[in-house]
């Protein structure tokens, strides 16, 4: 008998705007049924809705859940929803973290509301912890495939301190070390974990950062092609980093941000 082939799954969280739409569009022109998680109100969704049928048109498979992907109550009923609905032979080969849900507050303020013990926790758990929640879940429903790609988005708050920020950055930092410890703990089972620092991108969740047009101003001015990094340049390297040539890249932390980094 031969061996059913089924479908190649890509989960993204995050997946209704910025790089995690971008990417789940990607990804349905090369072929894999695509589950995004995120969580909008209900006046954004018509918009949202029609970037997912075009998605749909692509995609082999498609379904989309309006939730909270942090919530582990709501994790644990995604992946069983999503798991049930599985044919023979399916599996999770691309696992893409892309939750943008932190607080922005500054470490002080003469007058103004600043950060809290509570604000950086809840960054934390969203923008870091969850990453192995998902990985660790998967795992243990047996839905991912002998050679799944975790590949999650940080940025150059990592290192570089702003003002608003610091929450986000120490969540930044978590992320690439889960990321390491994802490769490497997680290797026995085929499973490659990489990090992409993508350059400064016109997206909401970057809109919402203190100063961003000054900051989207001083990126195109550092930046040798002289423009800032589009949502589409960071889901070609996600697609890069999810082919057969790349399985050899494990947790690495990939650049792709046109060289804005470099002065």
């Amino acid at each position: 008998m031969s061996e059913t082939k089924g479908n190649n799954w890509a989960i993204i969280l995050g997946g209704s705007r910025g790089l995690g739409l971008a990417t789940a569009q990607k990804l349905s022109e090369e072929g894999y049924a695509i589950c995004i998680v995120h969580r909008d109100r209900r006046a954004d969704l018509p918009e949202i809705q029609i970037q997912f049928t075009k998605i749909k048109e692509n995609a082999p498979a498609f379904c989309s859940f309006n939730t909270d992907a942090v919530n582990p109550q709501k994790r644990r009923e995604i992946i069983q929803e999503l798991k049930s609905g599985f044919k023979e032979g399916d599996r999770v080969k691309v696992l893409v973290h892309s939750i943008a849900k932190g607080s922005l507050k500054p470490m002080y303020s003469p007058n103004g509301e600043v950060l809290s013990a509570e604000d950086v926790e809840i960054t934390f758990r969203a923008m870091a912890l969850s990453l192995y929640e998902w990985v660790q879940n998967l795992v243990s429903e047996n839905m991912n495939h002998p050679d799944m790609r975790v590949i999650s988005f940080t940025s150059e708050g990592n290192t570089k301190a702003m003002p608003g920020y610091a929450a986000v950055s120490v969540a930044k930092a978590a992320l690439e070390a889960f990321t390491r410890s994802i490769a490497l703990e997680f290797a026995p089972l085929g499973i490659k974990a990489n990090c992409i620092q993508a350059g400064v991108t016109n997206t909401s969740s970057f809109n919402m950062i203190p100063g961003s047009e000054r900051i989207m101003e001083m990126a195109k001015k550092r930046n040798p092609y002289g423009r800032i990094t589009r949502a589409e340049d960071v889901a070609d390297v996600v697609s890069m980093l999810c082919r057969e040539e790349a399985r050899w890249i494990n947790g690495s932390i990939v650049k792709a941000d046109g060289g804005e980094s470099l002065r």
